[in-house]
Order: C-alpha cells, then structure tokens, then sequence
C-alpha cells in the first residue's frame, strides 16, 4: 500500500493562504507522479483568527501538530495586528515547542532569474546557511528596568549551550557531507568581539570536525562573509551560524538569488515534525488578486517533500521550477509583472513535474 504522509497546513494572513495553494497544488503532482498520498490538515491560525476570539496559538494545536509528518506554513503578519504579537505566538512559539532547532535556508540562483551580482549566474550562486534557530539573542533572556525614565536600562542576552550549539554544527557537518559539492562548511561568527559565545562555538566547531574528515572547516567573521556573499559567493559551500547572524545574511542571500519571491526556508527537527515556509511576509497589499508571485511556496513545498524521505518527488518538484523558469515565460518575480497569475504559475509547474 503506498504510503501516505498528513501534513498540517497553516496558511496564515495576507496572501499565504494563496502561494499555500499553489504549493499544494505542485507537491500533489509530486506525490502523484511518485506514487504517494498527502493528507493535508488545515489550521486556522493567524491574524484574523486573533481578531475574531482572541486567540493565538492554542495549546491543543501545538499538540496536533506534533503528529504530523511535516507542516507547511503561508505567511504570519496581519495589519490590523501589532507588529510581534503574531510572530512571537505563533512562529517563536512553535520554535521553541517543536524544536525547531534547524533553520535551513538554500541560497540558489535558478536560469532567467536576475541577480543583483553583476557577472554572477547560476553556477556562482548555490549555497546553503544552516542557522541555530532555537538559541542566540532570540531566546527572550533579558529584560527592562525603569522603563520610560532617562534611567531606563534595556539587556538582551544571547543564550548559547553546548548542547544547542553542538547539534547546530553536526546537522551543519552532516550536510555538508551529503551536499558533496564543495566539502567546505564555513562557521560565521564574531570572535573577535564576541568573545564567549563564539569562544564555545568555534571551540565546538573545530572538536566536531575531527569526526568528519571529509569537510574541510572554515570560518569567517560575520562582516566579512556578507562582503564574500556579494563579492564572490561561489566561494561557499555551507555556512553555519548562530540566529541573529543566521535571519542577517539569509536575507541577503534571498537578494542575491533573485528576491523574497524565490527564497524558501525551513525549521527543522530532524527527529520529529518539520515546518517549511516561503521567505516573503504575508504581502497585504495583494491579497485577493491573483497577483503574488507562488514560486518561494512551490520551493518550501519541494523542501518539505526531501525532508520527509521523498526524496524523488523533492528533484520533481525543483526540476518542475527549473524548467518552467527556463521556458521564459515567466517573465518576473515580482508581484503583477509575472505574465500569468498566481493560479496560473502554479498550474504550469505543476503541469511540468
């Protein structure tokens, strides 16, 4: 009997619900053509849910979505709700109570997309940054003493354990050795001012090292890596780093790889439920008209499918992008200038998986 995976939807505010779709609708042709089910769960949850009981994140959603096989997600960010309500209830939170320990984010530059990077294509741009997600300055230590007085005194700790820093590194190694490309894993860091926390990393770095003796260690601080993703980025192959450096640079790699319309992440357990998500925010602007451009969600839905072991339907699902992006019709990334819609974008690369 051919294997059938549940998958949690959560297609959010603005224009996710809608590059959700059109990520379903690819990864079914995926699934089809490979020979498995999907049965996708959907979850109301973002900001017109707030708005109408209250509502974030209940606990009983978080406890359903750890049965699942993976979950993909739209867009969190609603207008009409302040700026860090959402994002800390619901995308912080399931960080922390999934454990979400990976953020994983390919850095590629697919044909007839356009980079900013003059004379770089697509064979200078393939790079992937493995970011601690669950640690670093987002952890919430810190606090405010005499608010709003010429007093006031504001901490925000970056918390880093050996256990987290460890078991960001081994999934960085081990990637970097399946990748098999350049064998090169670069640590980002900043050991020359930030001298304990990049004191453990590096120290963590170079001992895990010794256990994989086919990737060659590298480091470099965090300025300067973002001067080699400009300058010369062929010359990564994997880049580890903690989680405020990691949400910096992956968004300038999504610019260097033609913009948030092709930029697909995930956030990885690799021992439990997986959530996978377009980079783009929720795009208000667009809602409703058939205009957004779904390619970053088709991208996520391709992640997610090699992450739960369908591997082959993954290689579909990229191979449907490449190809689709390499007939030239598809004229833009952006929103509007696409030269089909939304509907219509996904049904042409699901018609080319």
């Amino acid at each position: 009997m051919a294997k059938t995976y549940r998958i949690g939807v959560i297609g959010g505010d603005g224009t996710g619900p809608e590059v959700v779709r059109e990520g379903i609708k690819v990864a079914e042709a995926a699934a089809r053509k490979h020979g498995f089910g999907i049965d996708w769960a959907p979850y109301d949850l973002g900001g017109e849910r707030f708005k109408r009981t209250g509502e974030i994140l209940p606990d009983g959603v978080v406890d359903e979505l750890r049965q699942l096989d993976a979950v993909l997600l739209g867009a969190i960010g609603h207008p009409d709700v302040r700026p860090g309500v959402l994002e800390k209830g619901i995308l912080l939170r399931l960080r922390f109570e999934l454990d979400l320990y990976i953020n994983l984010r390919p850095v590629k530059l697919y044909p007839n997309v356009d980079t900013p990077l003059k004379d770089k294509g697509p064979a200078d741009i393939d790079f992937v940054v493995v970011r601690e997600n669950t640690e670093g300055l987002y952890a919430g230590a810190g606090g405010i003493l005499r608010k709003g007085t010429p007093h006031e005194v504001a901490t925000q700790e970056s918390i880093n354990t050996r256990m987290g820093v460890e078991r960001c590194l081994r999934y960085a190694f081990e990637l970097t050795r399946k990748r098999n490309q350049g064998n090169k894993l670069t640590l980002c860091g900043k050991t020359n001012v930030l001298t304990y926390a990049f004191d453990l990393w590096e120290r963590t770095f170079y001992e895990v090292a010794r256990d994989y003796p086919t990737v060659k260690p590298d480091y470099a601080h965090v300025d300067a890596t973002t001067m080699w993703m400009v300058k010369n980025p062929e010359s990564f192959d994997v880049i580890v780093t903690d989680n405020l450096f990691g949400d910096i640079i992956t968004d300038l790699g999504a610019m260097i790889q033609g913009g948030m319309g092709i930029a697909a992440g995930g956030n990885i357990n690799p021992q439990g439920v997986s959530m996978f998500e377009p980079i783009g925010g929720s795009a208000p602007k667009y809602t409703g008209q058939n205009t957004i451009n779904p390619l970053a969600a088709i991208c996520a839905a391709g992640m997610m499918l090699e992450t739960i072991g369908e591997t082959e339907a993954a290689a579909s699902v990229e191979g449907a992008v490449i190809r689709s992006l390499e007939t030239g019709r598809i004229e833009s990334l952006s929103a509007g200038r696409m030269g089909m819609g939304t509907r219509e974008l996904g049904d042409f690369v699901a018609g080319n998986v």
